[in-house]
């Protein structure tokens, strides 16, 4: 807190009363409010995060994050400063957790070049440099939105998310809890079941409406899923709905055949919502490494992926795919997956996320 302040401020924030104290020096707020990491800059940038959610995603995490410290303690061990052989070392320990070799190259050049300006690096800081850098990395695909989670941009309703994504990854369960969550934020939400070629993805999606609390519109097994989305978009309407997300078939198929049916979709919602969707979602299974980028390939030649989804983070020790999938296919990474629970999906921060990994929290 700082020691030289002036006038105290006060915002309400969903019914939240902040106290802010401004910096004289600095010309920050320092915003008091119990159990919350709130932020507000003279931009008026907010950065939201709760204790609760900070131990979620460090659970989340967590195996990630003990493969990759003990191999960077492997990396330095005996050293006292960053030098070539670090280097060479680290650059192993993130190809080998997933990053890619590509974004690991960066990364290292990055190291190389903080190291070079700053003369000598001890390797003890090496966890706060890589903190730094990898979220700049990270900062130029990942643009955290001065909105609060789980809110949708204001100037047109029903806000449309298309979900695509491989049988498997976590598709439907990512739906069903991205219903829940915008809910909860007071949101009217419908999901419309366009996957129309699985029977257990229909239902699948009906479960998760009971359990969300919101309706689904679907049809028959084998309807044209083009129909199923335009009966959404239209009940939507009709029910002054705030976000609308639609489901669509998991299978890859041939690129051409993907490539028409999603696009298709998307020409049959614009005949109900001009702009739709406003957001084309990739969900990737993120325990599955490397594999999860040849999905990415898939999915961003047959339509315009515009964000992603990286599940399944919790049950695995591959979580730097998530750093190599954003930079690589040049894409912003929107929600990670952490847990089973309704609530363990997440809107990506990527500080906080670099720093649950390389922090020493």
């Amino acid at each position: 807190m700082p020691t030289t302040t002036k006038a105290r401020r006060t915002f309400s924030f969903h019914k939240t009363v902040l106290t802010a104290i401004e910096c004289v020096e600095c010309k920050c707020f320092f915003v008091i409010l119990q159990s919350i990491n709130l932020y507000f800059t003279p931009m008026g940038i907010f950065s939201f995060f709760s204790k609760e959610k900070k131990e979620t995603l460090d659970k989340g995490l967590e195996r990630t994050k003990q493969g990759v410290f003990s191999k960077i303690a492997r990396a330095i061990a005996g050293k006292s400063k960053i030098d070539d052989e670090i280097l060479d070392n680290l650059e192993e320990v993130f190809i080998t957790s997933d990053v890619g070799v590509e974004t690991t190259l960066k990364i290292i050049d990055r190291i190389e070049h903080r190291v070079s300006r700053d003369k000598y690096v001890n390797s003890s800081e090496l966890n706060n440099l890589l903190c730094e850098e990898i979220t700049e990395l990270l900062a130029e695909n990942n643009n955290d939105s001065t909105l609060e989670d789980f809110t949708v941009p204001q100037g047109h309703k029903p806000h449309v998310i298309m979900v695509v994504g491989v049988n498997g990854v976590g598709k439907t369960t990512t739906i069903g809890k991205l219903a829940y969550q915008f809910k909860k934020a007071g949101n009217k939400v419908m999901l419309g079941a366009a996957d129309t070629f699985r029977a257990a993805a229909v239902e699948q999606l009906d479960i998760w409406g009971e359990r969300a609390g919101v309706p689904v519109v679907k049809q028959k097994l084998g309807a044209d899923p083009a129909s199923v989305a335009f009966d959404t978009l239209q009940s939507a309407k009709a029910n002054d709905i705030d976000v609308v997300i639609i489901d669509t078939a998991g299978r890859l198929h041939n690129k051409k055949g993907l490539m028409d049916e999603l696009t298709k979709i998307k020409n049959v919602m614009q005949k109900v919502v001009p702009d739709a969707p406003h957001e084309v979602l990739l969900v990737l299974d993120g325990s599955t490494g490397q594999n999860a980028f040849e999905q990415a390939k898939q999915f961003v030649a047959a339509t315009k992926v515009n964000e992603l989804a990286i599940t399944k983070l919790d049950g695995t020790a591959k979580g730097g795919v998530v750093i190599g999938i954003s930079d690589q296919f040049r894409i912003p990474v929107k929600y990670i997956g952490l847990g089973e629970g309704i609530d363990d999906l997440q809107v990506f921060h990527k500080k906080e996320f670099v720093q649950s990994l390389f922090g020493n929290n």
